[in-house]
């Protein structure tokens, strides 16, 4: 399918996701760093869950790099307990710690100066951050425009035959990234209503009654493996 198809649907999409959703003003959380944080805490768990743990890290004055690093990690676990895999997930935050003051002194500001691709590629070397974490702190808390990809984002694009079973993260997101105009409000509207659409009415058992884009007609897959100009390469 061509690039200008593509581009068009991925518009469609959008288009009837906002008008009958949005805007959703995601992500919820006062600064950077409280992104981060829920970032790592929200894997695996309620986003219920992430809200219980950052309002004890602030009622606990902890939610600040320095003070953050300057405790035990037992004491981190104990204070995120309500997101589940507690221990690990303090393990996990004070990987991204270490991280920030070798390499950005704990400065917050530095870190997102840094280039996007760069600081993309040396995070996802820390230790329990993958793909979609990273993206996540890149586009809520940097405002970088890099768009995130879910488990929602896959299972949405598949019952609308818009990338084969077996695509990867990397391709669902260049998907986006190479189709969309790089936007960072754009980027984070979009994702925070597919995540809309994946908990509320794209669900394992699908509940489209409802759902905003029922009756979508949209043809053929359109991952990069699936166009012609693809399969030519090959």
């Amino acid at each position: 399918m061509s690039t200008h198809r593509t581009q068009k649907i991925l518009h469609i999409l959008y288009e009837r996701l906002y008008r009958s959703i949005g805007p959703l003003h995601w992500w919820p959380a006062d600064f950077p760093f409280e992104v981060i944080i829920g970032a790592i805490l929200t894997q695996n768990t309620a986003w219920t869950n992430v809200e219980k743990a950052i309002k004890v890290l602030k009622e606990k004055n902890l939610l600040h790099p320095r003070r953050l690093f300057a405790i035990w990690e037992k004491t981190l676990a104990e204070a995120i307990r309500s997101s589940g895999f507690f221990n690990l997930k303090a393990q996990r935050i004070r990987s991204f710690l270490r991280f920030l003051f070798k390499q950005y002194r704990g400065d917050i500001a530095l870190m997102f100066a840094e280039d996007t691709g760069i600081l993309r590629e040396n995070m996802l070397r820390i230790n329990g951050l993958g793909p979609e974490t990273v993206d996540s702190i890149l586009l809520y808390a940097g405002e970088k425009p890099v768009f995130v990809v879910d488990a929602y984002t896959k299972r949405i694009l598949l019952r609308h035959r818009l990338i084969s079973e077996s695509a990867g993260y990397e391709e669902m997101q260049n998907l986006f990234m190479e189709n969309l105009e790089s936007d960072v409000r754009l980027f984070n509207e979009y994702h925070a209503l597919l995540v809309h659409v994946g908990k509320h009415f794209c669900r394992p058992v699908q509940n489209c009654g409802p759902c905003p884009l029922r009756g979508l007609k949209l043809n053929t897959p359109v991952s990069r493996r699936q166009t012609p100009a693809r399969r030519a390469s090959k």
